[in-house]
């Protein structure tokens, strides 16, 4: 049987942002962040909701989370983060590939300040795709701060 893919496990580019993995779980810039640093962690293996994750993925990407963190209060000096994930198309999940949002914050970013979940969920207003260079150099930036 042919194991699942995604775009997130088939586009090369995405794998130019990637700055961090683990055994089951990897870390990587979104190409439409809310503030520097956006980043998204998902397992390996291609599941969609949370309910499908293994044990150890779970796990897994929650200690990636803490280095992924660490990673960005080091390079962003962020001062706190933005933490979720969707599930279901019709409710914010444009990628049917679980993946742990987190978004660097620090004060007067810029980035969404009214705490409602779904102005944070559901990506109000248009933002902006960042170049590939620009994120790359941000990937090699978070890379650089990998404990």
């Amino acid at each position: 049987m042919t194991e699942k893919q995604s775009i997130f496990t088939t586009l090369p580019e995405i794998k130019e942002r990637s700055f961090a993995e683990n055994e089951t779980a990897w870390a990587f810039l979104t190409n439409i962040p809310i503030t520097p640093g956006h980043s998204l962690i998902a397992p390996k293996r291609v599941v969609e909701t949370a309910d499908d994750l293994t044990e150890q993925e779970i796990l897994d990407i929650f200690a990636l989370a803490t280095v992924v963190k660490e990673a960005l209060r080091r390079s962003f000096d962020a001062e706190g983060f933005n933490c979720a994930w969707n599930e279901g198309a019709d409710y914010g999940q444009s990628v049917p590939h679980f993946h742990l949002h987190i978004v660097p914050r620090t004060a007067n970013d810029g980035g969404i300040t009214e705490y409602e979940p779904r102005q944070f969920l559901y990506r109000p207003g248009s933002r902006e795709a960042s170049p590939e260079a620009e994120l790359a150099d941000i990937a090699s930036k978070i890379r650089q701060n990998i404990a």
